[in-house]
């Protein structure tokens, strides 16, 4: 009998592309250098020979009927600024313990009148103190109410004053399309209140391709400008509401950014706010793509006894001990095809399968192995941190 190929084995089947990687906008401290930059169309607007330029040089006035002037006008008085101070360590040594103070700064909107503030759970993590600041200058004491890292999100709460608190329409991110209107609001850099403009450059950008494969969600890829501090603010459509948190950049990039959709966050934030976990059902594999010609390349090599299908589906690299999968047979090497009767192909697919069932939900799932088809039935369970 054949035995399953083994993770030394399965080295062998990955081949190496570019790896993208993408940094989370972290929270910030001093700036320490601004670089402007600065353009000339004086050229392009006097030259007679060329009047189709010379048009498209003149200034197109901006007027309060501004779409971009009205969306701010609604939202931008519900984005906060949030500065955070947190007591650290850096000595390994605890006789010699050296308690430094961090700063940092993000963004955030208030969602409701009661004082419920969305942002990054990466501008929030593990702070001792927040101070969220209006764009009034109202300045509030923020408590974290709770973060969850999957999904990069948290809620802070703040008590509402005398004067009570604006609060930012939320918009409905599934409605979303390709081209549409995106505009970012917040504090980048420490230049609160600022605004950029662009277009959503694409939806459903798994966080596998955007190079953050420990989170569980897919993003919103938009132009507009995003930049260190942009972290937690609001992503807006034309009519100002909020259809993402601005969350992440391509470092190695101009123009390409990522919010996670505010239809995640809605369907979260209640759990943050009450403290809770939220649910993050899991199979428990380490897993990859796998397609008919990465079988027939391992297949050729006279090394490998071991024979795989030429086929689309998941391979099974790992299963993780003490988890669903293992609990239900699944072994490595296998090849997952279906998932509930229904075809899968790729590992995104996969995940964001699992994390639409629940927890404690039951998944018929069929395999390949040795040539055979073989159907596991796995229960999923929470995905503890």
């Amino acid at each position: 009998m054949k035995s399953s190929p083994s993770p030394k084995l399965f080295r062998q089947i990955i081949t190496h592309s570019a790896t993208l990687v993408v940094g989370v906008l972290l929270t910030i401290g001093t700036v320490k250098a601004l670089r402007l930059f600065s353009t000339s169309s004086a050229q392009n607007t006097q030259n007679p020979q060329n009047p189709a330029l010379a048009q498209s040089s003149i200034p197109v006035p901006i007027t309060a009927d501004s779409f971009v002037a009205s969306a701010v006008a609604t939202t931008g008085p519900a984005v906060v600024r949030i500065d955070t101070e947190q007591i650290v360590n850096r000595s390994i040594n605890p006789f010699f313990a050296s308690p430094e103070l961090v700063t940092g700064q993000g963004s955030g909107f208030i969602t409701d009148s009661n004082g419920i503030i969305l942002t990054n759970a990466h501008v929030v993590k593990n702070t001792n103190q927040v101070k969220v600041t209006l764009k009034d200058g109202r300045v509030f004491s923020g408590i974290v109410k709770g973060y969850d890292e999957l999904t990069d999100l948290a809620v802070v709460k703040i008590e509402p004053d005398e004067k009570g608190l604006p609060v930012a329409p939320l918009g409905d991110s599934d409605q979303v399309q390709v081209g549409d209107w995106a505009i970012a609001v917040g504090n980048p850099v420490g230049l609160n209140n600022t605004v950029t403009l662009g277009i959503i450059s694409t939806i459903d950008r798994s966080s596998a391709q955007v190079g953050a494969p420990d989170k569980r969600l897919d993003f919103l890829q938009t132009d507009a400008a995003i930049n260190p501090g942009n972290s937690g603010g609001p992503l807006l459509n034309a009519k100002g509401e909020v259809i993402g948190i601005n969350t992440a950049i391509r470092p190695d990039a101009m123009g390409i950014g990522f919010a996670i959709p505010i239809n995640v966050a809605k369907r979260i934030k209640d759990y943050l706010a009450q403290g809770q976990s939220v649910p993050h059902p899991y199979i428990g594999i380490s897993m990859t793509t796998f397609t008919p010609e990465m079988a027939l390349s391992f297949n050729q090599n006279p090394k490998n006894k071991t024979q795989l299908p030429e086929i689309n589906g998941i391979f099974v690299a790992r299963v993780l001990p003490n988890t669903p999968a293992k609990k239900a047979g699944m072994k490595e090497g296998d090849v997952i095809i279906k998932v509930n009767n229904a075809n899968v192909t790729t590992a995104e697919e996969l995940q964001s399968l699992v994390e639409k069932t629940g927890v404690g939900q039951e998944l018929k799932v069929t395999v390949i192995r040795q040539n055979k088809n073989i159907e596991l039935t796995i229960i999923t369970e929470q995905l503890e941190m």
